[in-house]
């Protein structure tokens, strides 16, 4: 029998463009989907910082309110009322005629395999244009993901806060 997290399932979500009320709800996704996807790769003084809430939700109002982060599309799931997936994409950081970045996308370990993370990189990403993303090494689900959706690595990688990352892009 294969393990709960890898079980394909089928459930009743919602995806909508974020509002700035859901910031806070944002946030708390943000920091628990790290942790469930980062611990081991990323330091436990990083994942575990008190501090990185509040952080996250003064992140996530300037990401929903400032007009600086206007070109971004940023869009949240939910099930039964709760946010369980976020993600976010804008210009490229290095090419503003670039194909579009996939900033993140986190979808909470227990929906993973339910059309979430689909929907959720549907509802940021033009599907007819190039896009490019970051993915942390090793994260053979993630990566798995993206190449079901048309992404193949490129050869590029880079390292922050310790996470090796290699970039995938999807040409069309």
């Amino acid at each position: 029998m294969e393990p709960a997290s890898t079980v394909e399932h089928t459930i009743n979500f919602d995806v909508r463009r974020a509002e700035p009320a859901d910031a806070p709800s944002m946030a708390r996704v943000h920091v628990e989907t790290w942790r469930e996807t980062y611990r081991g790769l990323m330091s436990d003084a990083v994942l575990d910082d008190p501090a990185h809430l509040s952080w996250r939700e003064s992140f996530w109002a300037a990401a929903l309110t400032d007009p600086r982060y206007n070109q971004n599309t940023v869009a949240v799931a939910s099930y039964e009322g709760t946010l369980i997936g976020i993600a976010m994409s804008g210009l490229s950081p290095d090419d503003a005629d670039g194909p579009q970045q996939l900033y993140l996308l986190y979808a909470y370990a227990a929906f993973h395999g339910s059309g979430v993370g689909t929907a959720l990189l549907n509802a940021v990403l033009d599907r007819t244009a190039p896009a490019a993303l970051w993915v942390a090494d090793p994260n053979p689900r993630a990566q798995a993901f993206y190449r079901r959706n048309g992404f193949v690595t490129d050869g590029a990688v880079k390292t922050e806060d310790d996470v090796r990352a290699v970039r995938m892009v999807r040409t069309i």
